[in-house]
C-alpha cells in the first residue's frame, strides 16, 4: 500500500495588498485639511498668550528690541514679577476677582440650572414668553444698559462694592446659562423621572439628585464660558467699583500704563498671571467642557 498523500496546495506567502480607492484618499485629505485648519486655528489663538509670557521674561530693552525672541541669558529677568508680586494691592485685585467670579458663577450655574428645569419639565402660563425674554438676553448686549445700571448701583449704595459687580455678571450670565442647561434637561429620559416620582421622591430632590448629576458636563460648558468673560471684564469693573479696595486684576493691571511712560514689564507680567486662572479651569474641566459642547452630535 503506498504512503502517499495527495499534495496540498501551498498557501501564498503574503497577502496582496488592496488598492487604496478614491474614496480613501479623499477622506484622508479632509481629515488632513480640518486638522491643518484646527491647528491653524489653534497657533493663531496661543501665539499672543505665548508672546506675552515670553516677553514677561525679558527686560524692557530687549522687549522692544526684538519681541519676538525668546529670553537668553542676557536678556532674561523677572523684574516685573517682582514688582506685581511685591505690590500687597495686587494679591487684593486677585481676591477680588476670585471672589466675583466665583460667587457669580455658583449663582448662574444655580439659578440657570432650576430656571431651565422649571422652564423644561412644568407647564405654567407665560412660560414661552420667559423664554423668549431669556433669549432676548442673549441677544442684546448688556453694555447698552451701561448708564441705567449704575443709576440703579448709585440709588442702591452699591458702588465701590463687589455685591454690584456680582449682580451684573449674574444678570449677564443667566439667560446662556438657561439656554444650554435647558436643551441637556431635555435629553433626561423622562422614564428616569417619572421612576423616582413613582418611588416618592419630591420634586427637588428629583433635580438634585437625579437630573443635576447628569448635567455635569453641560455644567462645565457654562462655567469655562461664564468664567472667562467675568475674569476678564474690564468695563463694569471701571464704572462701578473703581476703588481701591475692590478693584479686580484686569482693572488693576492699568495702574502700570501711564499717561507719559508705561511699565511694560510689570503689565506683561499681571496678564500673565492673570491668564493662570482661566488655564486652570479649562484644563480641569477640558473633558467635561468636550463633552458638553460635542453632546448630541452624534445620534
Amino acid at each position: 500500500m503506498s504512503d502517499k498523500r495527495p499534495a496540498i496546495p501551498a498557501r501564498p506567502s503574503a497577502i496582496r495588498p488592496t488598492a487604496v480607492g478614491p474614496a480613501a484618499w479623499a477622506a484622508t485629505a479632509k481629515a488632513a485639511w480640518v486638522h491643518l485648519v484646527l491647528g491653524g486655528y489653534s497657533l493663531l489663538v496661543l501665539c499672543p498668550i505665548l508672546l506675552v509670557l515670553v516677553n514677561s521674561f525679558k527686560t524692557r530693552a530687549a522687549i522692544f528690541d526684538d519681541p519676538l525672541a525668546l529670553p537668553t541669558a542676557t536678556t532674561f529677568s523677572v523684574v516685573g514679577y517682582t514688582k506685581v508680586l511685591g505690590q500687597s494691592a495686587v494679591a487684593g485685585m486677585f481676591l477680588n476677582s476670585a471672589i466675583v467670579t466665583g460667587v457669580s458663577m455658583a449663582l448662574i450655574l444655580l439659578f440657570g440650572a432650576m430656571a431651565a428645569w422649571a422652564l423644561t419639565e412644568y407647564e405654567f402660563p407665560g412660560r414661552r414668553w420667559l423664554s423668549l425674554f431669556l433669549a432676548f438676553g442673549i441677544m442684546v448686549p448688556i453694555r447698552l444698559g451701561s448708564v441705567s445700571i449704575l443709576q440703579t448701583m448709585v440709588a442702591l449704595d452699591l458702588v465701590n462694592t463687589l455685591t454690584a459687580l456680582v449682580l451684573v455678571y449674574v444678570a449677564q450670565g443667566l439667560p446662556l446659562a438657561v439656554m444650554i442647561l435647558s436643551e441637556f434637561i431635555l435629553q433626561v429620559p423622562r422614564e428616569l423621572k417619572d421612576a423616582a416620582r413613582c418611588d416618592g421622591v419630591g420634586e427637588f430632590e428629583i433635580f438634585f439628585r437625579v437630573v443635576l448629576p447628569l448635567l455635569m458636563p453641560a455644567v462645565a460648558t457654562v462655567a469655562v464660558f461664564t468664567m472667562v468673560p467675568i475674569w476678564n471684564d474690564l468695563w463694569f469693573p471701571l464704572i462701578l467699583a473703581p476703588g481701591e479696595s475692590t478693584q479686580t486684576i484686569t482693572l488693576g493691571v492699568q495702574q502700570f500704563i501711564g499717561q507719559f511712560a508705561t511699565d511694560w514689564n510689570a503689565v506683561l507680567a499681571a496678564l500673565s498671571l492673570a491668564v493662570l486662572p482661566v488655564l486652570l479651569l479649562y484644563a480641569l474641566a477640558s473633558r467635561q467642557l468636550i463633552r458638553g459642547i460635542t453632546a448630541g452630535a452624534v445620534k
